[in-house]
């Protein structure tokens, strides 16, 4: 399946089918990044209850990660964060790091 982006989206971003999220890579709308500190976490679930995109991943009852494919960076899971174990870092530097990285 195609993913579509934001310009594939109905006038106003109206979703015009139910369960339709799947196909849209929402992600590419992302000007900042939450980058997760697994120390910090204490697994509290409060970025997953909060996430309106539910991009918190979740595995064996501990937060493992944030699914970048959804994610549009808006800072809610950052902001509710009571460990402040998500920043927010700009898109750009945080894909110039992964280039540098790998």
């Amino acid at each position: 399946m195609q993913l579509k982006g934001w310009k594939d989206l109905a006038i106003g971003a109206v979703m015009l089918e139910p369960g339709s999220c799947l196909a849209y890579e929402t992600g590419s709308w992302r000007t900042q990044r939450p980058i997760l500190d697994l120390e910090k976490c204490a697994h509290c679930f409060i970025c997953w209850i909060f996430c309106p995109e539910s991009s918190i991943q979740v595995r064996g009852g501990k937060v493992t990660g944030i699914d970048l494919t959804y994610c549009k960076g808006c800072g809610i899971c950052s902001a509710e964060c009571p460990r402040q174990a998500i920043d927010m870092v700009m898109e750009a530097t945080a894909r110039k790091g992964a280039k540098d990285e790998g």
